[in-house]
């Protein structure tokens, strides 16, 4: 069945949307459209393909007539430069409030007199009244009803997007849990624990990354909703940071910063394969950002590096945003 099928394999780009169709005979048709046009359509990627199906705008893409669409996409990359994300809380230790921003305290260049440090992701601190020790001592139980009325506080004030990370989280993980199910019953909608999203030790890089994915994570969910509504039953992917495909619903912020870069490396690496070169040199210019990776017969990844002024701890493509 799925022989007879349409796929397509799309690149969402922050100015242009490139998309690949191949019928159901085999054969490739392609369209090229603006990412963002209002006025024409809420969507490129789904515009693109209705355009190459011959459907009319608003017309839904069927299950019957497309087998799958696989993505990558720019649209948390973008928001990360762009510092457009969702308004994030930060929940942690007290007493640490400020450890994300005092970070390593590098100095990439030693004798600059005035560093601009990058914007922080977070919108405001709560510090909760909690400390675990090393070796999983309780040193002092968390505050629920404390912790409860600030978090009410916040809410009230707008933020739903919460980032829970809390001094020897990542191992000794029930002050987070129940922090967590606190944040559930006062209504925010996204809360990302350290202990989920990057369960390893070094407060400061587990804690960039819980926040990052809390701040993308809305973003891209409302995305994929929107994408996912207009194209019912049909089997939705997306490409990872790491070169790899995922399913759209458990899709998150953390894994979703170099989609759209990570897919064009494994494009260039079929490619030059393909043409019987095996090292290369990508650069990859689009209309927002720029891309360079290197490729020598093997994919390069990075567990821990920097996008955007933002440190990050997830697995990703080698690539220089």
């Amino acid at each position: 069945m799925t022989e007879k099928l349409w796929q397509f394999w799309i690149d969402r780009g922050g100015t242009f949307t490139d998309v690949v169709g191949k019928r159901p005979d085999g054969s490739l048709v392609t369209h090229k459209l603006l990412s963002e046009n209002p006025e024409q359509y809420r969507d490129a990627a789904v515009a693109g393909i209705r355009h190459l199906l011959g459907l009319q705008p608003g017309e839904p893409v069927s299950a019957d007539v497309v087998d799958c669409v696989k993505m990558g996409t720019t649209v948390a990359t973008n928001a990360l430069l762009e510092r457009k994300g969702e308004p994030t809380l930060l929940v942690t230790t007290r007493g640490f409030r400020d450890a994300l921003r005092i970070a390593y305290q590098n100095r990439p260049r030693l004798f600059d007199r005035h560093i601009v440090l990058p914007e922080l992701l977070y919108s405001a601190v709560v510090e909760a009244q909690e400390r675990v020790g090393a070796q999983g001592e309780v040193l002092q139980a968390l505050d629920e009803a404390l912790l409860k009325r600030e978090l009410l506080t916040q809410y009230q004030r707008g933020l739903r997007s919460v980032s829970i990370v809390f001094m020897h989280g990542y191992r000794y993980t029930d002050h987070e849990k129940a922090a967590k199910r606190i944040a559930q019953d006062v209504g925010f909608t996204q809360i990302s624990t350290s202990h989920e999203t990057s369960p390893m030790m070094k407060f400061v890089s587990r804690g960039d990354t819980t926040v990052v994915d809390a701040y993308l994570s809305p973003i891209l969910r409302r995305y994929v909703e929107q994408v996912a509504g207009e194209m019912p039953g049909v089997k939705l992917f997306f490409m990872q940071s790491s070169g790899g495909l995922t399913d759209a619903h458990v899709f998150q912020g953390k894994d979703a910063i170099l989609s759209g870069p990570a897919g064009g490396i494994v494009g260039m690496a079929r490619t030059a394969a393909i043409a019987g070169i095996d090292k290369v040199i990508g650069f990859d210019m689009g209309g927002t950002s720029t891309d360079v990776s290197h490729y020598a017969g093997e994919f390069e990844r990075e567990f821990e590096t920097q996008v955007a002024g933002v440190r990050m701890r997830a697995p990703m493509m080698s690539i220089h945003t």
